[in-house]
């Protein structure tokens, strides 16, 4: 009999995020999936953040006692249940409705942080009222910074914890998938139309009774009216700033006292420059492949940045994770954690709150199976001695020198 993946629509009957995968293709159209999946230029960068961890072999330990196994981590002195989070995403609402916030309440559940995307269709207000959330909050820094100022005063407002600024979108990305699914500019072209037809529970879900869903924490930037998904891309392509510098990092970390992540850096050199500017972590990130194509993974810097850093800031990275053998991996490399991005959406497009738990829960139970087989009781024994290839092993043994 021939192998296959689960070909139902029971996400609860997914084995790992693959099939969840597979589910988010069956349930959205076209270009809604396309958004999550596709990458920049001829996406070398995007499969490299996969096939990266073929290259780090592990090499385990035996007759350890690994009966009782803790995957507790500590985020800026604070306890969190696992040492992964939900990063930011945008534009959830257009996999299904309330996106933003099904992951929020399944990230609390979980007992991990939730990083709220800037371009998010469910206000900064709602998901910090969400039960037991420990929310922090993207922002790009726009070209109109009184509305960046503004966005911080409401995050100090709401006493949440961290802002995340992304750095690596000053210029945009060439998604040129993405761009094939349109006639021109935000309007579908006849084959994508039509394959939205062919999808009535996705429109009865997103764009039913309310149309497309709206951006809810960029209204001061956008024109009157232009504040949807599709009316608001115009608007933000010019917001971007190309002239962005640390000296915006310096700005923001004046006008705000709380935890500053910058986002967005994959050179080392970088890492040098945030421990000047007082920045309190890094996510190390090539922006899931979306950005520069040919660019190393994050996975790739890690070593070295840890290096560098030794252990003055938060070193978080993202790109590529779909297991959880891949978390233990960078935490082996150096990580303290790491932001999961389309592992969570395949799992949210595929079952909504339930489904984006189901993909936290995939995670946990593969990366504890993994931490046991290791031979190992908790995150703290995850020693450069478990890997094998030489130049990883080479890499991370120089961390801890």
């Amino acid at each position: 009999m021939q192998r296959r993946l689960y070909p139902g629509r029971d996400f609860r009957r997914a084995q790992n995020i693959e099939e969840l995968r597979q589910m988010a293709r069956r349930r959205l159209p076209n270009f809604s999936f396309e958004y999550v999946e596709g990458g920049a230029d001829d996406e070398f960068t995007l499969g490299r953040n996969r096939t990266i961890f073929e290259s780090v072999t592990l090499q385990p330990r035996t007759l350890r006692d690994v009966g009782q196994r803790s995957l507790e981590r500590s985020f800026f002195g604070r306890s969190a249940q696992l040492p992964f989070m939900i990063g930011p995403t945008g534009f959830n609402g257009l996999l299904t409705r309330d996106g933003d916030l099904h992951l929020a309440r399944a990230a609390a559940d979980a007992g991990i942080p939730f990083v709220l995307s800037n371009a998010s269709t469910t206000s900064i207000e709602d998901i910090a009222a969400v039960d037991g959330i420990r929310a922090w909050m993207q922002i790009y820094l726009y070209r109109t910074r009184d509305h960046v100022a503004k966005l911080v005063e409401r995050v100090k407002r709401l006493n949440l914890e961290a802002i995340v600024v992304t750095t690596d979108s000053a210029i945009f990305g060439n998604r040129e998938w993405d761009k094939r699914n349109y006639a021109k500019p935000l309007q579908l072209d006849l084959r994508n139309r039509l394959d939205v037809l062919c999808h009535p529970e996705w429109i009865w879900d997103v764009l039913v009774p309310d149309g497309v869903p709206r951006f809810r924490n960029l209204g001061d930037l956008l024109p009157p009216g232009k504040d949807s998904v599709k009316g608001a891309a115009s608007a933000l392509a010019a917001e971007l700033d190309p002239t962005l510098s640390w000296d915006d990092i310096a700005w923001l970390r004046d006008i705000w006292h709380g935890k500053l992540i910058v986002k967005g850096m994959i050179h080392p050199d970088d890492a040098r420059l945030a421990l000047q500017y007082g920045v309190d972590g890094v996510v190390l990130s090539n922006h899931g492949g979306r950005q520069l194509d040919g660019a190393v993974s994050a996975l790739e810097t890690l070593p070295e940045v840890a290096r560098i850093n030794q252990g003055r800031m938060e070193i978080f990275l993202d790109g590529g994770f779909r297991r959880g053998s891949d978390i233990a991996k960078a935490l082996l490399l150096g990580a303290n954690g790491v932001l999961i991005g389309r592992a969570g959406l395949y799992g949210l497009a595929a079952g909504k709150g339930p489904g984006a738990a189901h993909a936290i829960g995939i995670l946990r139970s593969e990366l504890d199976r993994t931490l046991g087989l290791l031979g190992c009781s908790s995150l703290e024994e995850l020693t450069p001695d478990l890997i094998h290839a030489a130049p990883w092993r080479a890499l991370a043994e120089r961390i801890r020198s």
